[in-house]
């Protein structure tokens, strides 16, 4: 291809662009944003998930000697297992999340609500976004969490076994994961687990825009636009959002696999019957520490996750020429 070609081909790249509703563009900023972050960090995602729900096999070994163990069991792809359901679910949950969050903030300022202009407006803007994303996606959370739960036993049919490994449901992908969740509760099965979700969602979610917009508010105008800016405040607002609202985390996840979790001595599943209940009994019978296992590897893991989210949304949003939004005002 010559450079003449190259040229004509780019100006043809760049028409389409800007024909494209400005909803749209957010869509696909906040979406691209979303699939890099999370399969950056899939390795680190897996191990969490293990250390959060398989309390008997993963709760003692810590982080280097889980991912040997995972490298073992199911070789180097392992690292990756449930992540095509995550990228599958993070696409459309992301791409809700940043431009439900554009609309809720502009909604806000437009039509004079009590709030202010200040940061507020992004805490709410980016709670309300955070529950709006969740909600249309959390099926997909549940495949991921199950498919990631699982793992391979090497041929070998433990029960209570000195490495504590159970067979069971050999998942084989996202359909079949939805298919029986549905079979076993109905529609509420495909949302086990939502409850905590929420709580920890909305929080999360809005002090991730808070933080994240305060920060800029500090940055000089001429490097709005930089990624060692962006980079840095991203990483800050997902590490304490996070921090706040990890044990809800751990009892959402453990919720998810209940089905796959072994048999108790009156031969049912354990079954938290609500997001505190689930809180009380992991203090009860695993102790308080397991409400925050996995949180080293989530510091490792959430700091470049959201630092790349943020990073490669702003760079999408400069790409697609979407033009700069009001700035809030401090409070």
């Amino acid at each position: 291809m010559g450079p003449s070609q190259g040229s004509t081909l780019s100006a043809d790249v760049i028409s389409l662009v800007d024909t494209l509703p400005l909803l749209a563009k957010t869509l696909i900023a906040g979406g691209a944003a979303g699939a890099v972050a999370k399969t950056a960090v899939a390795p680190l995602e897996r191990i969490k998930i293990l250390l959060q729900t398989r309390t008997n096999d993963f709760s003692t070994l810590g982080v280097s000697h889980s991912l040997k163990k995972v490298l073992q069991c199911d070789g180097p792809l392992g690292f990756y297992k449930g992540n095509g359901a995550s990228v599958i679910r993070i696409i459309p949950y992301a791409a809700l999340h940043y431009m439900t969050y554009e609309v809720y903030r502009d909604w806000i300022l437009e039509n004079d609500l009590p709030l202010g202009s200040g940061p507020v407006v992004d805490l709410v803007a980016g709670s309300a976004a955070g529950g709006t994303a969740v909600l249309c996606t959390y099926p997909l959370d549940l495949a991921r969490t199950k498919l990631a739960y699982q793992v391979s036993d090497s041929g070998q049919s433990f029960r209570g076994g000195a490495n504590g490994f159970y067979r069971q449901p050999a998942y084989s992908g996202i359909k079949e994961v939805l298919t029986m969740a549905y079979k076993e509760g109905g529609p509420r099965g495909l949302y086990r687990g939502i409850g905590p979700t929420l709580i920890g969602i909305l929080p999360y979610a809005g002090l991730k825009f808070y933080i994240y917009e305060e920060l800029k508010r500090h940055v000089p105008e001429e490097h709005q636009n930089s990624v060692r800016m962006h980079l840095p405040c991203g990483a800050l607002a997902g590490l304490f959002g996070q921090t706040l609202t990890y044990p809800l985390d751990v009892v959402r996840r453990q919720m998810q696999v209940e089905n796959l979790q072994p048999m108790t001595s009156d031969g049912s599943n354990k079954r938290y019957k609500n997001t505190f209940d689930g809180l009380s009994t992991i203090v009860r019978s695993q102790g308080w520490r397991q409400l925050f296992a996995g949180l080293s590897i989530n510091y490792i893991k959430i700091v470049p996750s959201v630092a790349i989210g943020f990073a490669v949304y702003e760079s999408m949003k400069s790409w697609l020429r979407i033009p700069p939004r009001e700035r809030s005002k401090p409070a």
